[in-house]
């Protein structure tokens, strides 16, 4: 089954990982949405960062092949402590972490609950402050399964509409169709509000202003899903912070960009 891979236990969750490569930790988070995984996010990326890197690719609790709990609040704490579980299992003391969206959030909470098993932060898309909630966040939680709800979600995530592949379309929905795979999602995901606008709130100025790591603040210009003020805010606020704007690009940057975002990455984590 695509993106099945190897398994550990993990903060009381079996968890679902690939692995490749040798050298320095790195892992690779993945974001949130209907069919995510670490695989879906990650799978094309993993080649160009293993030949001098330990590659770890998990899906985080509650997401793609690492099952939802019932009677758990999934929240930021949970999450920062089933990767620290993750490293555990793997004897990994500190990595680097290249976190998309979600993951990028996750990251952030790394460096702030558990600094010393972060070496470098690179964030992609990734939410801080506060915002108003987006379409394509929103259509995160109200999607219903179906080859046509994916595609017309997916439309909402890159600049260039021609990343959104029959072959992409077909492989999220089959993830999202799996039995209580949405109804699992909506619970880890800010509920829309019924009247009016939904405000999504990431971590504040004065969190991100304690992350002693070195950061990589990586957005696209024309992100519909996480605005680019948010990059904007975490690379403002971090001490140690770079910020890398792409232009005619959405919020899929390893996807859209790859070439110079591999590039980007691999100079910063060289450092």
């Amino acid at each position: 089954m695509e993106g099945l891979g190897k398994t550990l236990l993990a903060a009381g969750h079996t968890t679902n990982y690939h692995e490749s490569g040798s050298g320095k930790p790195l892992f690779l988070l993945h974001g949130s949405g209907p069919g995510v995984s670490g695989w879906s996010n990650w799978a094309k990326s993993m080649a160009s960062f293993d030949d001098a890197w330990r590659v770890i690719v998990p899906d985080i609790a509650g997401f793609g092949f690492t099952p939802y709990q019932e009677g758990l609040k999934y929240d930021i704490k949970l999450w920062v402590n089933h990767v620290v579980g993750i490293m555990d299992a793997l004897d990994i003391s500190k990595a680097s972490f290249v976190g998309n969206s979600f993951g990028g959030a996750v990251a952030i909470g790394l460096a702030i609950f558990a600094p010393e098993r972060v070496d470098r932060l690179v964030l992609l898309g990734t939410p801080a402050g506060e915002f108003i909630q987006t379409p394509g966040l929103r259509g995160a939680y109200t999607y219903e399964p179906s080859i046509e709800n994916m595609r017309a979600l997916m439309a909402l995530f890159p600049y260039n509409p021609e990343l959104i592949t029959e072959q992409l379309v077909q492989s999220r929905y089959a993830a999202s169709a799996r039995p209580g795979a949405q109804a699992g999602l909506r619970k880890l995901l800010p509920a829309p509000a019924e009247h009016g606008e939904t405000v999504v709130k990431g971590f504040p100025a004065a969190a991100l202003a304690k992350i002693k790591a070195p950061t990589l603040v990586v957005h696209g210009r024309e992100d519909r899903v996480v605005p680019p003020e948010c990059g904007l805010l975490i690379a403002n606020s971090v001490p140690d912070a770079d910020l890398h704007l792409f232009g005619r690009c959405g919020h899929w940057v390893q996807s859209e960009q790859p070439e110079r975002f591999v590039s980007l990455v691999r100079h910063f984590l060289s450092e």
